[in-house]
Parts: C-alpha cells; structure tokens; sequence
C-alpha cells in the first residue's frame, strides 16, 4: 500500500469542507476524487500533499505519517487546472524546474527532459515559448514538470478542465495511456464522470465532504450507492422493480441484469437506458434535441417522464408517439451491490 488517508477531517470555522475521509492507493494506481463543485475534492487532495492544515486525521505513505513531513519534501507532483507554467522560460526550462531544485546535474537534466517530450508527445518543443502553446500543450509541459522529479504520487487538480471538449477528450484518453504505460501512482480531482472513468482504476464520490462511495470504476458505475450518487452519475430516472433468475419487470418494460437476488430492486436509468424501438411501452415525445451521436428525447410514459435516445436519423418532434424500451447498457442497480458471477 503506498497512500493511506484516515478519518480526514478539514473544517474552515465551524464548516466542515472535508469529514472522516479514508482512502488507499496502491502502487501504480490512478484513483479519482470525483464530485460536484464544492463537494470537498481539491480541499481533500490540498490536505493530502500538505497545502490545507487537517483539522484531524492522518496521511501517510507506507506506514510513514506525513504530519511533519513539508510539502516540498513528501516527494508529491502537483498538476493544477491552469497549468501554473512559468510564462518568461521555455518548455526545456519550465520542465527542469524541478530537477534543479532538486539539484540535479545540468547533463542528466536534459536527458530526462527528452525523455519527457517524448513521453508527452512534444518532441522538438524545447526552446519553445510557454505563451506560444496551445492550452493541449501548455498542460502536457506542466505534466512533464510534475513527472521529472520522478514523485512517488501525482496529484492532478481538475487537469483538463480549461480545455474544449474536444481537446479534453483527446487529452484524456493521451493521459490514461500515460498514466498506465508509466505505471504512475496518481490521485486525480474531477467533476467530469467521463474524465474519471478514462483516467482512473477507481473512483471516490464525494459530496457535502463525505466520501459516498469508492470503489472499482466500472463498480460504482453499475451499482451506484443511493439515490443522490445515481442522479450525480447521470441517472435522470429512478424507477422500482421486481426481480426474478435475473430478470427485473418495471412498469418501464423489462430487462436482464444477471447477478441479482431475486425480490424488489431499484434501478437507475439513464438517458440510453431507455431508447426508441418497434415495441415496448408506449409514451408521447415532450421534447427532441439533436445530439453528436443521437436524438435525446423527453417522453411521457404513464404516471414518468423520462429521458430517452433515438437514432441521429430519427424523425421525432413533440406530439409523435413513441415506443420504449430498456437497454441494460444504460441500467445502474441503485443500492445494496448485485452478486458478481466470477469465473471458477
């Protein structure tokens, strides 16, 4: 085990920003703190590296407690949303900055520098003005000066978030190969599911300063916790249900989700959980939107208004009558977690 949180606890006067957090990251692992704005995430990930004084608790790395350990000495690299480069060097120098620090010779300098550009994807930037980049390659050099001293964790504060969605997206995806290539212990703050399910092996759900649930990213995705962590994971509609040798019937349609007890269940459905077909309950379009991938629908089914998908093709307007169905693929089972069938 290499970080340890215990019972974390940061208050600003009598407000609580963080209460009893606790978390482990293994070696080599990428753990997102994922939640709202003003959940607690940056002032959790501040307390862990040192910068925000713990109100109570404990951080350690290897059994080792880091109350007395300096910021600068707990052997952290910090990524922050805006980068933080130093506009009057150049990419070569801005990503040495660190090893000078850290008194490294001027030869292995630059050796480790090429191995960085290399490594970000920015060969041949070296002599390049920091004011010159695009807003992509800014935040590449200042992963590259986080990296160079080689830390023990790197912290990534909301990372990406400056960025256009498309750049976000491709950057994330560049990051994760990173990440997971270099074998890179890594603590990440996100408010964007999206972001944490590509970069991280887990995620923990954070809101009102309490963690709400942790766990294997494709777990927390399926099996949200409660009610209050499905609508933050992008559940738009709760519905009851009953299940049978891995059927559940709902007064949405049905569908097959192995693994759960027999009895009553709550599903949470997001918008492709339910999606325009030949047959199935039948509803009345409230709204279409056209999106990149597909036509998002609002429909009246009964006693629910839902959301819904329908082929980018489709022709919907408010009035048409539709017909739902549901897709498992978008189904999260909200509450006690299912079985996991698993390989004998």
């Amino acid at each position: 085990m290499a970080l340890t949180v215990r019972d974390l606890t940061v208050h600003y006067g009598s407000f609580a920003a963080v209460r009893d957090a606790r978390l482990d990251i293994s070696d080599g692992e990428v753990l997102a703190l994922l939640g709202p704005s003003g959940s607690g995430k940056s002032t959790l990930l501040r307390a862990i590296t040192g910068l925000e004084p713990m109100t109570s608790g404990s951080v350690s790395w290897d059994g080792t407690d880091l109350a007395a350990v300096p910021v600068h000495k707990r052997g952290f690299g910090l990524v922050f949303q805006d980068g933080q480069l130093f506009p009057h060097r150049d990419v070569a120098a801005n990503i040495a900055f660190g090893l000078r620090m850290h008194g490294v010779p001027r030869d292995r300098q630059a050796k480790r520098v090429q191995e960085l550009l290399k490594l970000v994807g920015l060969e041949g930037f070296e002599r390049r003005r920091v004011t010159e980049l695009s807003g992509g390659q800014a935040q590449r050099v200042a992963l590259a000066r986080a990296l160079a001293p080689e830390p023990r964790l790197l912290l990534l504060d909301e990372p990406l978030s400056g960025l256009d969605a498309g750049l976000r997206e491709q950057l994330a995806i560049d990051l994760a190969e990173l990440l997971r290539r270099s074998k890179i212990t890594a603590l990440l703050v996100t408010h964007d599911q999206e972001e944490a399910f590509t970069l991280a092996d887990r995620v923990a759900v954070l809101d009102a300063g309490e963690i709400r649930q942790e766990g294997a990213v494709r777990s927390v995705w399926r099996n949200p916790a409660d009610d209050e962590v499905a609508r933050f994971l992008g559940v738009t509609t709760l519905v009851d249900g009953n299940a049978a040798n891995g059927v559940v019937q709902t007064e949405l349609g049905t569908v097959e989700i192995p693994g759960l007890d027999d009895g009553a269940v709550r599903l949470g459905l997001r918008p492709h959980g339910l999606r325009v077909a030949d047959e199935g309950v039948p509803g009345e379009v409230k709204a279409a939107v056209h999106r990149r991938e597909h036509l998002r629908l609002v429909v009246r089914c009964g006693a629910y208004t839902v959301d819904a998908v329908a082929p980018v093709t489709a022709d919907l307007r408010a009035g048409d009558p539709v017909r739902l169905r549901l897709d498992a693929d978008g189904v999260a089972r909200v509450g006690q977690p299912s079985r996991v069938a698993r390989r004998p």
